[in-house]
Order: C-alpha cells, then sequence, then structure tokens
C-alpha cells in the first residue's frame, strides 16, 4: 500500500476513534447517557480513575437541570475537598414525575424509580462510585424525589437529606422499609412552607405529619434535640438497627447553604452508615 494512503487511513481511523471516545465522553461538562436520560458527574480533584469514592447525588428543583447543578462550582468544589464525587441528576421533564405533582396526577413515580436505579447501576461500573457510600439528596422538587426514594427504594442508597420538600398530598399508606434520612427546612419557606400549600387541584405535604409518619413506620425512638453548626437546629432519633431520623431546621426561606449537604454527609459518616 502506498505511503499517503497509508498515512491516509492512519488519520480517518484516528479522527474516528477521537468522534467515538468524545461521543462516550461523560463528566461535570458532559451528559453520562442513559438511553433517553442522563446524568452528569464530578469525580474529586486528583482522582485516579480506579480508586473507588463516595459519592453525592443531588435533585435539582423545578425546571433545573443536571447542567445547571453542575455550574453550582462552589458546591462541587466542597464535594470534591469532601473526597466525594458529585453527580447531577436530571429529571424526565420539568419537574420530577412523582405521585401526586401538579405535572401529571396520575403518576405512580415508577419513572423515576427506574431511572435512579439506572444511574446508580452506571456510576458504579463507570466510574469507580461504592455503591455502600452514596447519599442521595435534592432541594425543592428535588426534595421531593428525595422523600419518594426513601420510601419507595430505601435500600438503593446508604443515606438521604431532602432539603425544602417532601411528598406530594402529604404521606403513602405505607413505605417499603425505613432508612437513614436527615430532613432540612427553612422555618420562614413560602414556596414550600413546612405546612404545605395548594397548588392547582394538589397539595404539597405537611412536613410534620410527615416526619410522625416516617417516625411511627421505623420504630424511631425518643427526639433528642440539639443546637449544631450553621445555624440548624436539629431533632434526633435512631431506631433499633441505629438507622438516622433528623430534621433539621434553619431561620431562613426556599434556600440552603451548601455546608447542609456537608453536615448530613457527616452525621451520617459519624453514625457509621456512609
Amino acid at each position: 500500500m502506498p505511503v499517503a494512503q497509508l498515512f491516509f487511513r492512519s488519520v480517518v481511523v484516528a479522527l474516528a476513534l477521537g468522534f467515538s471516545g468524545a461521543a462516550h465522553a461523560c463528566g461535570p461538562d458532559t451528559d453520562c447517557e442513559l438511553g433517553n436520560r442522563h446524568y452528569r458527574i464530578a469525580l474529586p480533584d486528583g482522582h485516579d480513575g480506579v480508586t473507588s469514592v463516595g459519592a453525592i447525588v443531588f435533585a435539582h428543583g423545578y425546571r433545573g437541570s443536571a447542567r445547571g447543578t453542575m455550574r453550582n462550582k462552589n458546591l462541587r468544589q466542597m464535594v470534591s475537598d469532601m473526597g466525594l464525587a458529585f453527580i447531577a441528576v436530571k429529571s424526565a421533564r420539568d419537574d420530577w414525575d412523582i405521585p401526586g405533582a401538579p405535572s401529571d396526577l396520575n403518576s405512580d413515580g415508577r419513572v423515576e424509580l427506574g431511572y435512579f436505579e439506572k444511574v446508580v447501576a452506571d456510576v458504579t461500573r463507570r466510574h469507580h462510585v461504592d455503591p455502600k457510600r452514596i447519599m442521595m439528596s435534592g432541594f425543592s422538587a428535588g426534595g421531593m424525589v428525595t422523600w419518594q426514594l426513601a420510601c419507595d427504594r430505601p435500600d438503593l442508597f446508604a443515606g438521604f437529606a431532602p432539603m425544602a420538600g417532601t411528598f406530594w398530598q402529604g404521606p403513602p399508606a405505607t413505605c417499603k422499609g425505613t432508612t437513614n434520612v436527615i430532613h432540612i427546612h427553612g422555618t420562614e419557606d413560602r414556596t414550600v412552607p413546612l405546612a404545605g400549600r395548594r397548588i392547582g387541584s394538589t397539595k404539597q405535604g405537611d412536613v410534620n405529619k410527615v416526619l410522625a409518619f416516617y417516625r411511627k413506620e421505623g420504630g424511631f425512638g425518643p427526639i433528642k434535640t440539639t443546637a449544631v453548626s450553621d445555624d440548624l437546629t436539629c431533632a434526633r432519633q435512631t431506631d433499633a438497627a441505629t438507622d438516622v431520623l433528623e430534621f433539621c431546621t434553619f431561620k431562613g426561606g426556599h434556600s440552603f447553604k451548601r455546608s447542609y449537604l456537608k453536615y448530613a454527609w457527616d452525621r451520617l459518616a459519624a453514625a457509621g452508615k456512609l
């Protein structure tokens, strides 16, 4: 084969491989594709791509995106400094497809539950994330899907940290089990008030009623109120299996500090859950 032709073929092969790699590239700035769904992931700085690593999965609020979540560089850096992967997930539509949501009152939530199962399977396979050291969290609507997962897929994550969001229409009849939950909420939240509010033909759940339901469901013990750092005041409980149920409030509205996410992880780690 002439040298020129051989060189041309080599270039074509190299370009094809390059484009193929780009199509499958996956990280903080590129979607990790799962069929017609995706997520994004940022591994901790200096990660060797081989060592097993814990992770925080974060669900965005209404009309959010994985891309938008990853743009929060301060949050990403904090999680990296903790030595963890940061995983940003994306709802099927503008809102998370969960029971009682205004976008689909007839939803049974199976679409999103299946998606999160695929995300966990994919990150453990492709990115060396330790399946026993993943905490699920989310803000607002993301907090609602976090609660749904805690109830319907309690074994999928080591712990759950919903923020400013809970079930639509109040607690379900029962859960498939109970696990570690640290709920964080501003006492002056008007978007998702602690008592909930009506939106169209549906209503946000009452956080205190949800916690009372979960407390009974899991047989959690007496409440121990403890003031902690970052303006959080937390009512702590454990059950016979030492699972953690904690309700943390702060004086503020529909917001959260990134340090609250770190608090939840550290609390669960201290309890031997991560």
